[in-house]
């Protein structure tokens, strides 16, 4: 935890930035029933039944100095999917960066062996090169900013019944373009000092 907090407190480095890189898992649905549309004065009624047509999962890099995102939508979220998403950090979104300091939970697939499990051994050295990577801790992931900005997309963009790869798609689209042009930061305010007051209960006894 300490060690996340303290990269946070790091100043923006457009050589070093650090990014912060989450997913989630979202449904696709319909519903079952014709909906009853919105009319002057009555809000629009759906029924409470729906279709289900399976899942795609949301990968979310954010730079919390540049309130900049990037949203992107796959079919699943294995090794090589994490993989090709992160080389797109590397080489479409900081081309010029030095190393990248890539925040995000300790999950299976986030491993420098996804490069090598995906791309040549050359070409995953040299992505693995590109990195530093920080893991919040176990049960720790709302260290990460990434996921402050998985709950905004789900409150403003995909709190509703969406029923297509295609449509999720365009949807979060539009609201990363939205969000990019606000330059929309994060104010952190959690530091260390802090955690060691009211995290107290986590930090070991030491007996004289």
């Amino acid at each position: 935890m300490e060690e996340v907090l303290d990269v946070y407190k790091r100043p923006y480095n457009r050589e070093r930035p650090v990014v912060c890189m989450d997913e989630s898992p979202k449904q696709l649905i319909s519903g079952s029933q014709q909906s009853i549309k919105m009319k002057k004065g009555m809000d629009a009624k759906e029924d409470y039944e729906y279709v289900r047509h399976g899942m795609v999962n949301i990968f979310m890099a954010n730079e919390p100095l540049k309130g900049k995102r990037t949203v992107e939508i796959t079919k699943r979220k294995t090794k090589k999917d994490w993989a090709i998403f992160v080389k797109m950090i590397a080489d479409d979104l900081y081309p010029e960066a030095k190393k990248i300091t890539l925040v995000m939970d300790n999950f299976k697939t986030h491993a420098f062996s996804a490069f090598y499990e995906t791309f040549e051994p050359a070409e995953a050295r040299r992505l693995a090169s590109r990195f530093e990577f920080i893991f919040t801790p176990k049960h720790g992931s709302w260290l990460n900013m990434a996921e402050i900005q998985l709950n905004v997309l789900t409150g403003q963009c995909l709190n509703r019944r969406i029923s297509t790869m295609s449509e999720i798609k365009k949807e979060v689209k539009a609201w990363q373009e939205h969000r990019n042009k606000k330059d929309s930061t994060i104010d952190w305010q959690f530091t260390t000092k802090e955690s060691r007051i009211k995290l107290k209960r986590l930090y070991p006894t030491i007996n004289d």
